[in-house]
């Protein structure tokens, strides 16, 4: 059907067309990217089992919706890409205010110039992704913002009766008629005003000031909200939570590996950073950050740690590198272990601590995130020190400790270039062989980074010892450090 060249209702009446609820549109569309095996919502990972079924559930009952889940977790993501199951374009009466279907009008505006002009009442045509509407739930909130109220301006310069239905001026909610309508931080929306919305989920009609009028919208209702919502900042009133049909439980990836898709996916970089290689060893590390947070005794788990850190911290690790090239003017090449430390800032952001966490201070606790996701990644890559002396098996790791043990010691400053990089890696007797022996296939700048990496795995397993300087880090030995020689070998 050629829209362009429906432009009233005569010729909408000659078409196929037939009018229908948002809630049966979005079943219909639903159940036609099913069939077809399309791709319902873009770059959502890890719900593939769990929070999309019960979605798909929710559409095909024509119920509206609550996603209940910790911050960071795709709640409003989702909610945008309902839009993906709406016709592409529906026709409205021009210039009505409640988006009236010119086959079903509900409004006295459409109704009367219905009944003035026929079938050469002009019609419009509103595209999918302008049938969207979102509010955040904010103190400022009133119900004259949500349903409507009675406008005395309009009144006085139409000259007309406070009694006179033109008079009111409609709300978001109506004026979102046939659109989806989200609600973010449901919880947050106080009590009378949740209570407004009684009638409209349940009998899909409003009521405004002391109009007896009722008016049918269609609209498909998504809420959001936090768990900790209900007993920090507010609740969602009983009545109003019997009327939302499903209430679908939000959670945080299961795997690193769906972590990391959900990061590449939604991490902003410029071209020029595109140009940087980042090792799948630091991709894991970034992700290991959040997961270390999620059980860290010092971060509130019941906020929640948004997957929003693990893509702030990756876009600073990368600006970490960018920096290190631009100032030393070299081309760009990969990112390093010392680079994770730019991301503090990004950590320090997402993460709400406890009373002890305020207590150790932000960086400290975002520098220990940082220390024990290195420390479990280390297991997962060599040998676990650990449990060498359980099992009294030869020490991967005692030539490189002999090395330092002999006062030797090496800094990897955050300027260095990547040729004194190398070298100062390179000069530790032994750890090339460790990568080279656990694993075998890795060479090049990922090589690299791994013998970087076992060396602050292995300062986190206590065999070795690890300082962060103003600009890097400096490795030496652990007694060395631990009885306070300084670099002439001296007590101090």
């Amino acid at each position: 059907m050629d829209i362009n060249k429906i432009t009233i209702l005569g010729d909408l009446k000659k078409t196929n067309y037939v009018s229908k609820s948002i809630k049966q549109e979005l079943r219909d569309n639903l159940i036609l990217k099913l069939k077809n095996k399309e791709t319902i919502f873009d770059s959502i990972y890890g719900y593939e089992q769990t929070v999309i079924p019960e979605l798909q559930r929710a559409i095909l009952s024509k119920h509206n919706i609550l996603f209940l889940g910790l911050r960071g977790q795709a709640k409003t993501k989702m909610a945008r890409q309902l839009v993906n199951l709406l016709d592409e374009y529906i026709p409205v009466v021009a210039n009505s205010p409640l988006n009236d279907c010119p086959l079903n009008p509900i409004s006295n505006f459409a109704k009367n110039l219905i009944s003035e002009l026929g079938d050469k009442t002009p019609i419009a045509w509103i595209h999918r992704s302008e049938r969207f509407a979102e509010k955040l739930a904010t103190p400022d909130v009133s119900v004259a913002d949500l349903i409507g109220d009675v406008d005395p301006i309009k009144a006085a310069n139409l000259k007309l009766s406070f009694a006179d239905e033109k008079v009111i001026h409609y709300g978001l909610i109506p004026r979102s008629n046939r659109f989806i309508f989200v609600i973010n931080e449901l919880p947050d929306l106080q009590a009378r005003l949740q209570v407004a919305l009684f009638n409209i989920l349940q009998e899909g009609d409003i009521q405004i000031r002391g109009f007896n009028i009722r008016i049918p919208l269609d609209v498909q209702f998504v809420f959001t909200a936090n768990p900790e919502d209900y007993t920090n900042r507010g609740s969602i009133v009983t009545p109003l939570k019997d009327r939302i049909g499903a209430q679908i439980l939000t959670h945080y990836p299961k795997s690193i590996a769906l972590s990391k898709q959900i990061t590449q996916s939604q991490a902003k970089l410029s071209n020029e950073q595109q140009k940087i290689e980042v090792s799948e060893v630091l991709k894991n590390l970034i992700e290991q950050i959040a997961v270390e947070a999620r059980s860290s005794e010092f971060v509130d788990s019941k906020s929640g740690v948004s997957a929003r850190l693990t893509i702030s911290a990756y876009e600073c690790l990368v600006s970490s590198a960018e920096l290190r090239f631009l100032t030393n003017n070299q081309p760009y090449t990969f990112a390093r272990v010392n680079d994770v430390y730019g991301a503090i800032a990004a950590i320090n952001g997402k993460v709400e601590l406890v009373y002890e966490g305020e207590q150790e201070g932000a960086a400290i606790v975002a520098n220990n995130l940082i220390s024990q996701a290195i420390r479990t990644l280390f297991v997962e890559l060599f040998e676990d020190p650990a449990k060498l002396k359980k099992k009294n098996q030869v020490n991967p790791y005692a030539e490189i400790v002999s090395w330092f043990n002999q006062e030797n010691k090496i800094d990897l400053l955050d300027t260095e270039t990547d040729k004194g990089y190398t070298a100062a890696l390179k000069i530790v007797e032994g750890l090339d062989e460790l990568v080279s022996k656990f694993h075998p296939t890795v060479k090049g700048n990922e090589k690299l980074v791994l013998m970087e990496f076992a060396l602050h795995g292995l300062a986190n397993h206590s065999l070795i010892n690890k300082s962060i300087l103003e600009k890097g880090i400096s490795f030496k030995d652990l007694f060395g450090a631990l009885i306070g020689k300084n670099d002439f070998g001296n007590l101090m």
